[in-house]
């Protein structure tokens, strides 16, 4: 029985379980309010979950065709993620809130209109936007977690300049592993099922508060000759790791880096790195190991290289353009004409989304707010409305609308982030936020490790007859 159940039909297992963790943890007053709030939620959705088990597990979802099956398993309909859902239309929801209306309850910081994204984060683990209040004590909580143990910096201090931001965040993720509190304790014999999920929110908390100082750490070492610039407790979780990569002191750095992990925290579970640390995860493997295993999956050009590969074709674009100024007639045939060549255009459509993707068009406006100007926004501006009718005459493009990759790389490199090999770790900062929060309630859910089953092209060939 999933320890959702447990809880909400055995109350005094509750009790058990908070003097187990009060044994375990040194636990500040944030983390006691995170697991009460955790577990009020998981009681409520318990029933839930019991009838879906007992009344309906034999119910269909939907038929599974070939196509699905050779294809990527795209649309089939085989797993559970409570943080985060994506619609065609409207985009993901963060626990069933619009990326408009996140951006607009989240709390911000002085003088920001950007929500945070570790306000995200309290969401996405509790259904609850959180407090002024709570924000200020999650971001001292993860400051005072955040620093990395000597053996971590100088693994990631001794890899070669040379090697790339994700194989060196990968490594530095593994490097943290001896650090899981929930790995010592299966390791002990003496963890209960009933409290994996409390030592995996252990985890959670630990892994993204040092996950940017590590993102940090290396992005200096490869880019200005390991010369590191000192975290800052009074600044917000993603304004201090703006600060630490020291390309910009602006607020406006800042924002656009709450921005851009606000907006990539979570985007449901199927996803190849959300998808990657779930099934990783489902053997029980802590979550640096789960995470760092999203990282690898995120690191690839059909993931989360995207925003760096759309970035260098407006550059490649504009360089073919030359002095021309960019407009709708001129990018028309562009586009037709690199089509036509047999090339693609990075940055237009998505898998899910039958839209323009809400991430990019928050993106857009902050863009338009902030440097309407940019030679590179401008062209990209363009880009949006002469592109999509182009995809669309072709009738082979489910989805002519540009994704959020379109313009992420184009806001990033305008404050002077301009190093792409390194936009994929930021992505990577951000998404820790929404896997973690779903390992700590795969874990909550008592969901089991994860084994579809894969058939060959004999068997498909064979029972299409």
């Amino acid at each position: 029985m999933p320890l959702m159940m447990r809880q909400a039909l055995r109350p005094g297992l509750r009790a058990s379980s908070n003097r187990l963790q009060h044994r375990s943890f040194a636990q500040s007053a944030v983390v006691s309010t995170l697991q009460g709030k955790i577990k009020a939620l998981a009681d409520k959705k318990a029933p839930q979950l019991q009838a879906l088990r007992k009344e309906h597990s034999d119910k269909s979802l939907g038929e599974t065709t070939v196509g699905m099956a050779i294809g990527g398993m795209r649309g089939i309909k085989c797993l559970v993620s409570e943080t985060s859902l994506l619609d065609p239309m409207e985009g993901i929801r963060y626990r069933g809130r619009t990326l408009e209306e996140c951006m607009e309850q989240l709390p911000k910081a002085p003088g920001s209109k950007i929500g945070l994204p570790e306000a995200a984060f309290w969401l996405l683990l509790t259904d609850e936007i959180p407090t002024d209040a709570d924000v200020k004590a999650l971001n001292a909580e993860l400051h005072k977690r955040s620093s990395l143990p000597d053996s971590v910096i100088k693994t990631i201090d001794g890899l070669p300049k040379d090697t790339h931001p994700m194989t060196q965040l990968s490594i530095g993720l593994l490097a943290l592993q001896p650090q899981s509190h929930f790995g010592k304790a299966y390791r002990s014999g003496s963890l209960k099922k009933t409290d994996y999920w409390t030592y995996t929110l252990e985890d959670a908390l630990d892994l993204n508060a040092k996950i940017p100082i590590l993102a940090a750490r290396i992005f200096r070492n490869i880019f200005f000759d390991g010369k590191h610039l000192p975290s800052d407790p009074s600044l917000d979780w993603a304004g201090n790791y703006a600060q630490m990569l020291g390309v910009n002191d602006s607020d406006a750095f800042k924002d656009v880096t709450r921005l851009y992990l606000m907006l990539h925290a979570d985007h449901e579970g199927g996803n190849v790195s959300a998808h990657t640390t779930h099934l990783v995860g489902s053997a029980l493997s802590d979550p640096y190991y789960a995470y760092a295993a999203g990282v690898c999956g995120l690191a690839g050009p059909l993931h989360g290289l995207a925003n760096q590969e759309c970035l260098r074709w407006l550059k490649a674009t504009r360089a073919t353009l030359g002095d021309q100024e960019p407009t709708v007639e001129l990018l028309t045939q562009f586009a037709k004409d690199t089509l036509a060549s047999g090339k693609v255009i990075p940055g237009f459509g998505h898998g899910v989304l039958r839209q323009s993707d809400p991430r990019y068009m928050i993106q857009r406006q902050f863009a338009q707010e902030n440097f309407p100007d940019d030679p590179l926004f401008k062209l990209a501006n363009v880009c949006f409305q002469a592109i999509p009718p182009v995809l669309q005459a072709t009738g082979k493009v489910k989805n002519p609308w540009p994704n959020v990759d379109a313009l992420s790389g184009t806001c990033m490199q305008r404050y002077g982030l301009d190093q792409e090999d390194y936009y994929t770790v930021v992505f990577a900062v951000s998404r820790a936020l929404g896997c973690t929060s779903n390992l700590v309630w795969s874990r909550m859910m008592g969901l089991p490790i994860e084994r579809p089953k894969s058939v060959t092209l004999d068997w498909l060939t064979e029972n299409v007859k």
